[in-house]
């Protein structure tokens, strides 16, 4: 299983973008993925169409609820990292995929570096394939 950031919902949408091959070129390799509700709702402020909602839905195997369990994580990360206010949400995003001991898929990734001392793992990136 990946993790997507909210990047890659929105790419993925765009046929030929580098996100939209890779999740192609992931799912035919039998990966799934999920996301953090976090990255769910930054997905839904749009502008999207109902189709648009309705395809990527289906290409998730679980929209993670944001519960207190990851609240604590991500607050943890949040504190450990230096207090960024730009790095609040992505705190929150790094914990799913940390408390899932999966990849998250960013093309983020100069705010996302900063998580892996904590235990973040990011996949391949686009950038790294091509």
């Amino acid at each position: 299983m990946i993790c997507l950031d909210t990047n890659y919902l929105i790419m993925g949408l765009v046929s030929g973008s580098r996100e939209a091959d890779m999740l192609m070129s992931w799912a035919e390799q039998g990966e799934t993925f999920c996301v953090s509700s976090i990255v769910w709702y930054e997905f839904l402020c749009g502008p999207i169409t109902g189709e648009q909602e309705a395809a990527m839905k289906l290409l998730l195997s679980e929209i993670v609820p944001f519960d207190d369990s990851l609240g604590k994580k991500a607050a943890r990360l949040f504190n450990q990292v230096g207090r960024s206010r730009q790095l609040r949400i992505d705190a929150m995003i790094a914990a799913t995929a940390i408390s899932r001991n999966i990849p998250l898929a960013t093309n983020n990734t100069s705010d996302f570096t900063r998580f892996i001392p904590f235990g973040l793992y990011l996949s391949a990136t686009v950038d790294s394939v091509c």
